[in-house]
């Protein structure tokens, strides 16, 4: 049996990229919410009144048009929740939201909307759309459970508090995706377990991260594997300052880096954010494996950095098969406080200590004058010179890219690839 489609062109929605659609894709919800496809023809659309899409059940919104800003409220343009086996999707691999944030930074503000949140939803799926120039926080994931995020090219101004993804939820895959920006790249926050990132391609971001941790923290079984990380802030930040709960089974494998200011930077004295009361998060079995690439200047900034707490010293932080290599100079340097691990306990390597009582210390510091074999590694076609449009002009909609990862194709096809 044919499934109910709602055309929001039916609702009253016109393609004129001036009229607001919030009524049209409202009245389409309402009719197609309990079984049906909200389509969002080809074609640019306005929305000055942001939508909230709650309760549906084995629904779908197909975004083949281009969604324009013309609302300034904060908030969410566009929020999803309180619903099940639900799916965003653009057939033709073109649709997008187009946020103008540039309208929000030239004047050195972040008060605008998110593009898109999800609020418990389960089992779903978001794919084959680009996010654009969001005013804040492109897509964040809230407490939702079985979820697949992928295929999207996510473009953002050249600033932070412009977040990629952000996810605090259970049960969770993203891959395949892109993200320009200068903030969060795909980010756990606390609460979440069970989540796997692969195929992320960090184009001149901040880069991937967890956190920042706080209060009564509660992450667990997290791996981040084939991430491509491009002139970015880090290729993977854990960051926290006091704190309390804990971190625990992270993997962070097969890692490819160029000219990143911090390549693996765990910091829990990390002092872009305020010191939160108690000892520390607990950081457990963090394996780190498979690095390969450079950092901008190995002895401004080494590649490894693992400061830990000193009233909560990570365990179990093992690291192997590390290869990274500075771009500037002859020297590069790695720094550990109050961090152990279970490999080569005599000696630990890395600067980490062997020691089987977990004893606080002071950073130690370990400069290298020696390439490491097998550092070199592949860049991608789509790596970004320089970002042209900083935060005071409109971003291009880019096209999703073929590759998210050197030498992978996305683990699903494009949409409209044949």
């Amino acid at each position: 049996m044919a499934k109910k489609t709602c055309d929001i062109t039916s609702y009253g929605a016109t393609a004129d990229g001036k009229t607001d659609i919030s009524t049209a894709l409202n009245e389409a919800f309402t009719a197609c919410k309990s079984g049906g496809v909200v389509v969002i023809p080809s074609g640019d659309y306005a929305l000055s009144t942001w939508v909230t899409l709650s309760g549906g059940t084995a629904w779908a919104l197909q975004l083949d048009g281009i969604i324009y800003r013309t609302g300034t409220a904060g908030g969410n343009m566009i929020m999803i929740e309180h619903g099940s086996d639900f799916e965003l999707f653009s057939s033709t691999g073109k649709g997008a939201i187009q946020g103008y944030g540039y309208t929000f930074h030239v004047e050195g503000s972040t008060a605008g909307p998110r593009l898109l949140r999800m609020y418990e939803m389960t089992d779903f799926s978001v794919h084959d759309i680009a996010l654009v120039d969001s005013p804040a926080f492109h897509f964040s994931l809230d407490t939702c459970d079985s979820g697949e995020v992928y295929n999207m090219a996510i473009r953002g101004g050249n600033s932070g508090g412009l977040d990629g993804i952000d996810v605090w939820s259970t049960n969770i895959w993203i891959h395949d995706v892109m993200v320009t920006n200068k903030d969060e790249c795909v980010t756990v926050k606390s609460p979440s377990q069970n989540i796997l990132v692969e195929q992320v391609y960090c184009n001149w971001s901040g880069g991937c991260a967890m956190g920042s941790l706080g209060a009564d923290t509660n992450i667990s079984d997290i791996t981040y594997q084939n991430v491509y990380t491009w002139s970015s802030n880090q290729m993977y930040m854990i960051k926290s300052n006091g704190g309390s709960g804990t971190v625990s089974n992270v993997v962070l494998e097969n890692f490819i880096g160029h000219g990143n200011a911090y390549s693996l930077d765990i910091d829990q004295y990390w002092s872009s954010m305020s010191a939160v009361a108690g000892d520390g998060v607990q950081l457990d079995n963090i394996v780190i494996s498979n690095w390969t690439g450079t950092e901008a200047n190995g002895a401004e900034r080494g590649p490894v950095k693992v400061v830990c707490a000193d009233g909560a010293p990570c365990t179990a932080v093992d690291i192997s098969d590390f290869a990274m290599w500075t771009e500037t100079g002859d020297s590069q340097f790695y720094t550990c406080r109050s961090a152990y691990t279970d490999l080569h306990r005599s000696p630990a390597l890395y600067c980490l200590s062997g020691e089987t009582e977990y004893a606080s210390y002071a950073a130690v510091t370990t400069t290298v004058t020696a390439a490491p074999t097998g550092y070199a590694a592949p860049t991608m076609a789509a790596d970004l010179a320089t970002p042209t449009w900083g935060t005071t002009a409109v971003i291009p909609i880019p096209t999703i890219p073929s590759s998210f990862f050197p030498g992978t194709t996305p683990i699903k096809a494009l949409a409209g690839s044949s």
